[in-house]
């Protein structure tokens, strides 16, 4: 049913599929019964030889029920979208895993920047380095990121990882994913954010880890240089 949406490599992408599964499926059911109705009406209420049409105020709990009765069953889905949707948000936003590797990513016109913890573990210190446009993280492990703008607003979109944040100028907002399939992924802005909007793309690289401890090794050892 979602064969058109992009490849899934996150850990919790087929969780976030699922709950796209199940609003589709409601929209489904509610477009089928929609132009049932319709359909029924219009062969019913169809013009006849001897009848005129006529106004008729909707002051009758039958005529309200065409309001009431549908936005009733608009709420029960509703209720049912978020019961279904609540763990998944709760997973992806609230209950962050302890992280093997800890990134601040900083949106800014328009190029994305990666700034990596190094051996300490933690950002802001002697040992960070950085890359540009091109964000490299191990496979199957859990990468926490700090999401941050440097000037307006942009949006942190990497559809395979199904992620998408606003950065928000003057906000430090937390998130993690963890990669389960190497190759090369696009990243996006997805908020307008300027003239060169759609110029502002980056590349995710996912990579066995061993490869990538070499590479981070490798970046720490130029940029303390």
């Amino acid at each position: 049913m979602l064969d058109f949406l992009p490849e899934n490599i996150s850990s919790f992408g087929g969780e976030i599929d699922g709950v796209i599964t199940y609003i589709w499926r409601i929209i489904l059911a509610w477009l089928v019964a929609t132009e049932a109705v319709l359909v029924y009406l219009l062969v019913r209420y169809r013009r006849r030889e001897g009848r005129r049409a006529a106004w008729l105020p909707a002051t009758t709990w039958r005529a309200k029920a065409w309001i009431l009765v549908p936005a009733v069953f608009v709420t029960i889905c509703d209720i049912g979208i978020e019961a279904r949707s609540a763990p998944v948000w709760d997973e992806v936003k609230l209950e962050l895993p302890e992280p093997d590797l800890l990134i601040r990513v900083t949106g800014r016109q328009f190029v994305w920047t990666f700034t990596y913890a190094g051996p300490d573990g933690e950002l802001d210190t002697a040992d960070d380095f950085e890359a540009i446009t091109d964000l490299y993280v191990p496979r199957d492990r859990v990468v926490r990121f700090q999401l941050e703008s440097a000037d307006v607003l942009h949006s942190f979109w990497v559809p395979v990882l199904r992620l998408k944040q606003d950065a928000v100028p003057g906000r430090s907002i937390p998130g993690w994913f963890e990669a389960t399939a190497d190759g090369r992924y696009e990243i996006a802005c997805a908020e307008l954010c300027g003239a060169s909007h759609t110029a502002m793309r980056g590349r995710l690289t996912v990579q066995p880890p061993e490869i990538f401890d070499a590479w981070s090794s490798t970046m720490a050892e130029q940029q303390s240089l």
